[in-house]
């Protein structure tokens, strides 16, 4: 199993990419983790270890940078030799914090598509109340999607959930206004045919205050409307626990019960955080592509290598285009 990490990509890089990537080369003895940046600002967080690798590079991609230009442009970035290191097959695999729209560019451009998909999905798992999680796609690849594009993120959510996830027939929704097939504008009444016509378990359109419930395993939607939701979500979260804060430090008493629920606040915290179930994959992809939040912290890119592992073992790449090959065979002859 070889992994290619840009450790130049996010916040926190490259320290808390190196340590995440030391904390799973020892939890996992076959992985191969390379790391892509500045030798010198790696070594300062790395200890010694044969699974990991380096690859010097003193250029990178920034937040700031416009993503097609950048990967075009900067040929010798951290985040596009990761992806040659896919392309050339030196890695099964590659993992990024860094600039999500340079992920996505080097992605299509370097890795390439999978034959019969049109448009890759960034899918993140995203919290629920009985711990298991739901996949969103698309949270931003593309805020343009066509009906046959959200009828690809179904098939794909699908197979990874049924794969990974480890769900026997996941659920797929709909990201809709209402819960009626009627229901939405010209973009979901399309998709929802569509999705209907695929041998997946289609529960129809799902509401965006059901998310969290566990309604659906997998929920499809454009990438303008699951940035949206994954957004809000996020924001919410944060917001909740904020106010949770100001209001348990009022005075003695609610300080004394902040301290007694201080490890159950923690958890809940824990579970609220989209980053503990993994990265967003680049789903569509000839190659498993996973984007870690910006933020990361070594325990969220741990998290990241241990679904991309997941990803490469189960085969969901293979698994996606083979069944596009038969959905689309399936088509053709009616």
């Amino acid at each position: 199993m070889r992994i290619a990490i840009d450790a130049m990509g996010g916040d926190h890089a490259p320290k808390e990419i190196v340590l995440g990537a030391l904390q799973a080369v020892k939890e996992f003895n076959e992985l191969q983790i390379t790391l892509i940046g500045n030798e010198a600002d790696i070594k300062k967080h790395l200890e010694e270890h044969p699974a990991i690798s380096i690859i010097h590079t003193e250029e990178k991609i920034t937040s700031e940078d416009e993503p097609v230009k950048a990967v075009r442009k900067k040929k010798q970035a951290s985040l596009v030799l990761m992806a040659q290191e896919v392309k050339e097959g030196r890695a099964d695999a590659c993992i990024s914090a860094g600039n999500t729209g340079a992920l996505m560019s080097a992605g299509l451009f370097i890795v390439g598509r999978i034959k019969g998909i049109d448009r890759p999905a960034l899918s993140p798992t995203l919290p629920t109340v009985d711990g298991k999680g739901f996949l969103l796609l698309d949270v931003g690849a593309n805020v343009d999607a066509k009906p046959q594009h959200i009828q690809q993120y179904g098939l794909m959510g699908s197979i990874y959930m049924e794969k990974v996830g480890q769900v026997n027939q996941p659920k797929v929704g709909l990201l809709n206004v209402g819960t009626e097939s009627g229901k939405g504008n010209d973009l979901t009444k399309k998709a929802f045919e569509l999705l209907s016509e695929l041998p997946i378990n289609f529960i129809g359109n799902v509401e965006a205050r059901d998310l969290l419930s566990g309604v659906a395993d997998v929920v499809v939607t454009d990438g303008f409307s699951g940035n949206i939701a994954l957004k809000t979500t996020e924001g919410t979260a944060m917001t909740l626990f904020s106010m949770v804060k100001q209001k348990l430090m009022t005075n003695t008493k609610t300080k004394i019960a902040a301290a007694l629920a201080k490890n159950e606040l923690r958890g809940l915290k824990d579970q609220l955080d989209y980053s503990e179930y993994g990265g967003a994959a680049l789903f569509g992809l000839a190659a498993p592509v996973v984007k870690a939040h910006g933020s990361s912290n070594r325990q969220a890119i741990f998290h990241a290598i241990r679904q991309t592992i997941h990803i490469v073992e189960k085969d969901v790449i293979s698994t996606i285009e083979s069944e596009v090959k038969q959905v689309k065979a399936s088509v053709e002859e009616e």
